[in-house]
């Protein structure tokens, strides 16, 4: 006689998203102290509410908020994404840690 199979306690979620952001939006987890599992764990159970099909439009003001909403948190991730963009001067000093010189800077964007 065998158990009644649980239902897994481990299943996983992949997203796709461009390496910067990923940066920056594990730079806010690390900040806020919170592992991003957590954040989007979180996110899932109990802070995107169900709503019932006829209450589903937005008004003005929550296009609005909405939108205010996305421009702070462009403005608060755009420091993060910036200095981890590919080709910028401050991911050369990241990688040029012990500046020998073996690379340039030129050499660095060109690639």
């Amino acid at each position: 006689m065998t158990s009644p199979r649980l239902p897994k306690k481990s299943e996983t979620l992949e997203i796709r998203l461009p390496h910067a952001a990923k940066l920056a939006f594990m730079e806010r987890c690390r900040a806020a102290g919170l592992t991003a599992s957590e954040v989007v764990r979180r996110q899932i159970e109990g802070e995107v509410p169900t709503v019932p099909k006829a209450h589903r439009t937005m008004t003005a003001w929550q296009v609005l908020a909405a939108a205010v909403a996305g421009v702070i948190i462009g403005a608060a991730a755009a420091p993060s994404i910036a200095q981890a963009l590919p080709g910028s001067r401050a991911a050369f000093d990241q990688m040029d840690a012990n500046h020998d010189g073996v690379v340039s800077f030129a050499e660095f964007q060109a690639r």
